[in-house]
């Protein structure tokens, strides 16, 4: 959640999953099957919870621990998408100032900051970090 965001959620769905590519698939089909109980888009937040969900995966795995995803909707109107892992030590950078450096990997986080309107990271729970993405939601048509 970002810190801007203080109101409660109108929809809230939370669910710590195993942190493996099975945890990380099951995290996309979470995610769009509460998306769709609610009445939203799938796309793009679908593929920020699959870039997001392989990122704690590949990056913030822990042995014996799980990554935890949160979805909330807040009005007006925004989905909040939030992976929290066990490797806080371990951020993230932004993707447009290292995509070149980073040769074959990083791309996943140039999709989520292509597709989300904000996103960002922070500690905590303490020992993990939080990666979350805002998307501001249009009308399901």
């Amino acid at each position: 959640m970002n810190q801007r965001t203080a109101r409660a959620p109108l929809h809230h769905f939370s669910v710590p999953l195993s942190a493996t590519r099975r945890g990380a698939r099951l995290a996309r089909l979470l995610a769009a099957e509460q998306l769709h109980d609610w009445g939203l888009p799938l796309d793009p937040a679908r593929l920020v919870v699959a870039e997001l969900a392989a990122n704690a995966v590949l990056h913030g795995r822990v042995p014996g621990r799980s990554f935890r995803l949160t979805l909330s909707v807040r009005a007006p109107r925004t989905l909040c998408v939030e992976v929290a892992d066990a490797r806080g030590e371990r951020w993230p950078v932004r993707a447009r100032a290292t995509t070149v450096a980073m040769g074959g990997s990083g791309h996943g986080l140039l999709l989520v900051e292509e597709f989300a309107d904000r996103w960002g990271v922070r500690a905590g729970p303490v020992p993990c970090k939080t990666v979350w993405a805002e998307l501001d939601l249009t009308p399901v048509r």
